[in-house]
């Protein structure tokens, strides 16, 4: 093994019930090196993790660190083994002291008891190594903010001299000012030989301060590059599976004519903001237009739709609803203005499992009328049964538990619930993902036909062959921030692409 390699994992197997996770992949890891683990949603970045960390037991493949095979079989074997994990979520005990988070485990002793000064005063010394300097060790972890408690995950990994040092995730939840101090502690640790694995979907901090990329996708290994041979725009084909000239754009000619003639405003936002996710915003959406959310994971398009629908409350700007200000302090207000929005999630924030295809559909009617106007069950029966029929909803009964329906048909049940609200603003965040191809092109007919009659749409799908398909115009978001919108003769391939990675087609980092 190469002197300068500190952790090689070789044709790693690991399978599911019905699904293969990973399919042998090798990942390399130097000293002194910062290696991007990059892949969309369900590209396998995780479980690599958890199989290296000993939270999953691998198939076949083999493990090798430092010249010696290893096999951990918790995290705290992957620990004694000197690989330190600091998750997104930090996991740390927030009631403890700074310094008893750093030494959890093994404070130093004297007469058998904890020796305080020494504790305190070597945390201190720690903290000051990873820029922290004006952190009091005695006071409580949750007495500081996130950034601060994964600058101390980190310091309590740097204390254990770790030699792979895993940060999955890491800056999601920090300012510009944070994630600069970060690096610099990168850095830092980098200099010293640590090898850093970075997790992360912000294109921008990889260009920054990594040396290499290994990018997953479907579980499979799809390549490793030393950072300067991979133009942003080949890293996103090399992500989601794509190359440019794959597919040339099949658009809807009549939905696009009718949102170019009609110029009545639904949705008009400036300078639309929420702290942490999404940076200030413009945004018009005409009626009837089908409008897509495009960027990689963690660009910012959930939390976009969210914000506009008041489900994440804006810090910043003012959104007009059909040209009045739009005054939503949480989701019902919005709704009973008349929007409606499907989430990404379907089974943990849209199905209700245990009520059936006839509650889950009139739930949302139900809370726009209120709790003390209940809806006739007659009255029930009538909107389920329409709407079963209208969006071919594979279901022996109304009554029968949504939880025992396929994905697909229990999606558009969850279709139905806000179609039967009469929205003229609908959000599909993902609608079509995990469900099966004929169901996925019914829902893309209904998009266009809906718009068709007049209802606004933002549509949300991490497939840009079914963006293209649908919308009339693609807005782009990278890192939080709106960074372009494209329509009519960009709506291609390779200029989806080209905006998401934010460079040219000429090889631009």
């Amino acid at each position: 093994m190469n002197s300068d390699v500190v952790l090689s994992m070789k044709n790693i197997t690991i399978t599911f019930p019905g699904v293969k996770a990973l399919q042998n992949v090798d990942f390399t890891l130097r000293k002194g090196e910062i290696h991007a683990l990059m892949g969309e949603n369900g590209a396998g970045k995780s479980t690599l993790i958890k199989v290296l960390t000993g939270v999953y037991t691998r198939d076949s493949g083999e493990i090798v660190l430092d010249g010696k095979s290893i096999n951990n079989r918790s995290p705290e074997e992957a620990q004694q083994n000197c690989i330190s994990t600091v998750y997104q979520e930090v996991n740390l005990c927030p009631n403890l002291s700074v310094a008893e988070n750093i030494f959890v485990g093994h404070q130093p002793k004297k007469y058998l008891s904890i020796d305080w000064k020494k504790m305190n005063d070597r945390a201190g010394e720690i903290l000051n190594g990873v820029g922290l300097a004006h952190i009091d060790v005695t006071r409580t972890l949750g007495e500081y903010s996130v950034a601060i408690q994964q600058m101390v995950a980190i310091a309590r990994a740097v204390n254990f001299n770790c030699k792979v040092l895993i940060l999955d995730e890491p800056t999601s939840s920090l300012d510009d000012h944070e994630v600069i101090n970060l690096f610099n502690v990168m850095r830092k640790l980098k200099e010293k030989g640590t090898g850093i694995i970075f997790v992360t979907h912000f294109l921008e901090q990889v260009y920054e301060v990594c040396d290499r990329i290994t990018v997953l996708r479907n579980g499979e290994l799809q390549g490793e590059f030393p950072i300067g041979e991979l133009p942003r725009i080949k890293l996103v084909s090399t992500m989601l599976g794509h190359e440019f000239n794959e597919l040339a754009a099949i658009r809807n000619n009549q939905q696009a004519e009718t949102a170019d003639s009609s110029k009545e405003e639904i949705i008009h936002a400036v300078g639309l903001s929420h702290a942490g996710t999404i940076k200030p915003f413009d945004l018009t959406i005409n009626k009837g237009e089908v409008v897509g959310l495009t960027g990689l994971l963690g660009s910012g398009r959930s939390e976009l739709a969210r914000t506009l629908y008041s489900a994440d409350k804006p810090d910043t700007g003012s959104l007009f609803f059909k040209n009045k200000k739009l005054k939503a302090s949480e989701p019902i207000d919005s709704m009973r203005c008349g929007m409606a929005y499907l989430p990404e999630d379907r089974k943990e924030e849209s199905i209700i499992a245990d009520l059936s295809v006839r509650e889950n559909m009139i739930i949302a009617l139900q809370a726009k009328t209120g709790v003390f106007k209940l809806l006739p069950l007659a009255k029930q029966n009538e909107l389920a049964e329409k709407y079963i029929k209208a969006l071919n909803i594979k279901t022996p009964s109304p009554e029968t538990l949504i939880k025992q329906l396929s994905g697909g048909n229990q999606q558009k049940v969850i279709i139905g619930r806000w179609l039967i609200t009469h929205p003229d603003f609908l959000i599909l965040d993902e609608p079509t993902r995990g469900i099966d191809v004929g169901t996925k092109t019914e829902i893309q007919k209904l998009v266009i036909q809906l718009a068709g009659e007049g209802m606004t749409i933002i549509f949300i799908s991490s497939e840009i062959d079914e963006m293209l398909r649908t919308v009339n115009r693609l807005c782009v978001l990278r890192d939080g921030k709106k960074v372009g919108e494209l329509k009519n003769d960009d709506l291609t391939q390779q200029d989806v692409m080209t905006a998401i990675a934010g460079g040219d087609n000429n090889g631009d980092k």
